[in-house]
């Protein structure tokens, strides 16, 4: 049996919900960039170079290891932690370090970020070293770009060429 005092609040609270999600799918306005502001976005995934060169072994040491795993090369697995500086003008806007993850720190890592810059021209400086037996990077991209209000400017690194792709 239906009561009306039951029908009344439940039809209220109904209302006053729906009333709230309608308020809230358009209050307040969320600006994510300032009028005068653009976004670069760093997005990869990469694989640093191994942290030790793969070795023949001799007969001797192939000898000693049980018939099952005897091959001729040994490859450590551990790789080397990528670095990655994002410049412009002149001016470091964001410098990270990645340390491979993975029990033996054997895979590769992902890298996304967001950095708010001011709209404009800008000289962008792209470096990355993904060999911890090298000094500086091993990886550079020099682009100038111009950057229109709230356009979002991508950078992804091509693993296959070897090389950074700005869109």
């Amino acid at each position: 049996m239906l009561n009306p005092k039951r029908l009344i609040l439940q039809i209220f609270n109904y209302g006053l919900f729906m009333g709230l999600v309608w308020y809230f799918s358009f209050a307040p306005p969320y600006i994510r960039l300032n009028p005068d502001e653009s976004m670069i976005t760093l997005a990869l995934s990469h694989s640093g170079e191994r942290m030790e060169e793969c070795r023949q072994l001799s007969p001797e040491e192939m000898a000693k290891l049980p018939p099952n795993m005897r091959i001729s090369t040994d490859c450590p697995r551990e790789r080397s932690p990528v670095t990655i500086d994002v410049q412009l003008d002149g001016n470091s806007v964001f410098k990270t370090m990645a340390e491979p993850p993975g029990l033996y720190k054997d895979q590769g890592v992902d890298i996304y970020h967001s950095i708010k810059v001011p709209a404009g021209t800008h000289k962008m400086v792209v470096e990355m070293n993904d060999n911890a037996n090298k000094q500086g990077p091993t990886h550079t991209h020099k682009q100038d770009v111009t950057l229109d209000p709230a356009q979002l400017l991508v950078i992804q690194f091509k693993t296959s060429t070897g090389q950074f792709v700005v869109k």
